[in-house]
């Protein structure tokens, strides 16, 4: 019987090296990052060694090689938000979540990213979480934005109210 991975990897032809990259994006899009052994898989389906694989999947942004927490935060670095501060709501993110940027919190709540941009340059400084965009976030914020998505996460617990108002952050 073919895995999921099997299958995805199947799609993308052995010999044909500039399948490749396709190819990592496929199998980090079945699991939202490359484990370990999927890296293994994969350059064994194209005959390479995989540390040339992982070598190459490190050099491109997109991957990733933890899994991303709960809520995955990702705070623009782009040219409007860098010039109104994000650099200090990065550095206190990191802070409060005692994370760098490409890493998960150990109780896998939070990840964190730095990205390039996110194309909400008119409400620089911007953070996005799970595709929910907080606007104008100074350092001081990033406390209450932090602390609303723990209480989040503690109302989604097994006895917790679910519709608590409180945790739309």
């Amino acid at each position: 019987m073919l895995t999921r991975e099997s299958k995805i990897l199947a799609q993308f032809g052995a010999t044909d090296r500039a399948l490749l990259v396709p190819a990592l994006h496929a199998v980090q899009e079945l699991y939202g990052y490359l484990p370990r052994g999927a890296i293994r898989r994969i350059a064994g389906h194209f005959g390479l060694p995989p540390g040339q694989v992982y070598n190459l999947a490190r050099l491109h942004r997109p991957f990733r090689f933890q899994p991303v927490g709960r809520f995955h935060v990702q705070v623009c670095r782009g040219t409007a938000c860098h010039l109104k501060g994000s650099g200090a709501v990065l550095a206190e993110l990191q802070r409060h979540l005692g994370i760098l940027p490409g890493e998960t919190t150990d109780d896998g709540l939070f990840s964190l990213e730095a990205v390039d941009c996110i194309g909400a340059c008119s409400l620089s400084p911007a953070v996005c979480v799970n595709g929910a965009f907080h606007a104008h976030v100074s350092p001081e914020a990033v406390e209450q934005i932090v602390a609303c998505y723990r209480r989040q996460a503690g109302a989604d617990s097994p006895g917790e109210r679910e519709d608590d108002e409180d945790t739309d952050c």
